[in-house]
């Protein structure tokens, strides 16, 4: 996979909003000129991402921090017990779209506070539905591989507590795939085309720690962390920022890694991605 010349990482947000603080982006090309980020300064909207997306042009690799999909090996499905459960991803992506279609800004609220979604949620306010499961909640089969790997910490989907619940952001992030399907191939779901931008899920924190950070202290907020640790994936300095703040220095972190680990074929071949995975729950790019 020899093939991208150009690299790109996306922090997202599942904030209310028509903006939102903790979007950015970072790209680099070839070579070992540092990522810099996009419209630096900028507060991005979820759809301003989506338009900046769709225009690409070119060999991108870009890594996007989300999930794009729940769990569903474990129960054969994503919500258990109720009709309209898809088949596959992109069935949930219309799903999510179809119940939250009138909701302003890629926005999910709708979606997990419909009767059936909800039962399969743990929600704000101590609101936690009957079918979701005691403990931490269902996970993915790449998130179980990524913590016995020691990657790192995955949450639950279905867990929308918490600082670091990454439920919200999955879940806008499916309107968002809903509007790329068949427009952006997405990896695993469709296959890496010969040419053009391909998109894949990443966890920036699984670039941090290939950095050489540790697991539990991963955000960078200074300039000569972030320089230091871009040495790792033999990058140039960075052009200083205005703001160091985790979701800009992710970004770059993100991309500097993805430019290193694009052209490795086991991370498009991992061993526990099966074909019934790659069109249900996917894989997120970095676990082997």
């Amino acid at each position: 996979m020899n093939r991208f010349t150009h690299f790109a990482a996306i922090d997202w947000s599942g904030a209310a909003g028509p903006r939102q603080k903790g979007i950015a982006i970072a790209a680099c090309r070839l070579g070992t000129p540092a990522p810099e980020l996009v419209r630096p300064g900028h507060v991005w909207s979820r759809l301003e991402v989506l338009h900046w997306l769709l225009g690409l042009e070119g060999d991108w690799l870009i890594g996007m921090d989300l999930s794009p999909s729940l769990a569903f090996a474990d129960h054969g499905a994503f919500f258990p017990g109720w009709n309209q459960s898809p088949a596959d991803a992109p069935g949930l992506w219309a799903l999510v779209e179809a119940i939250a279609t009138d909701e302003p800004h890629l926005g999910a609220n709708s979606f997990v506070d419909h009767p059936e979604a909800s039962r399969h949620f743990r929600r704000h306010g101590g609101r936690c539905g009957d079918l979701f499961p005691a403990g931490a909640g269902r996970f993915r089969v790449v998130e179980d591989v990524s913590r016995d790997q020691g990657l790192c910490n995955p949450y639950s989907n279905f867990n929308l507590v918490g600082a670091a619940q990454v439920g919200k952001s999955s879940l806008t992030g499916m309107r968002l795939f809903h509007r790329l399907a068949g427009r952006l191939p997405i990896w695993p779901y469709d296959p890496v085309p010969v040419q053009g931008p391909v998109v894949v899920e990443i966890y920036t924190s699984i670039a941090a720690t290939a950095a050489g950070l540790p697991k539990s202290r991963t955000k960078v907020r200074d300039a000569g962390t972030l320089d230091r640790v871009l040495t790792a994936f033999d990058s140039a300095p960075h052009a200083p920022l205005t703001r160091y703040d985790d979701h800009a220095t992710d970004a770059i972190l993100a991309a500097a890694w993805l430019r290193t680990v694009a052209h490795d074929a086991q991370y498009w071949r991992p061993q526990q991605l099966t074909a019934k995975l790659a069109r249900t729950e996917g894989w997120t790019f970095g676990v082997r």
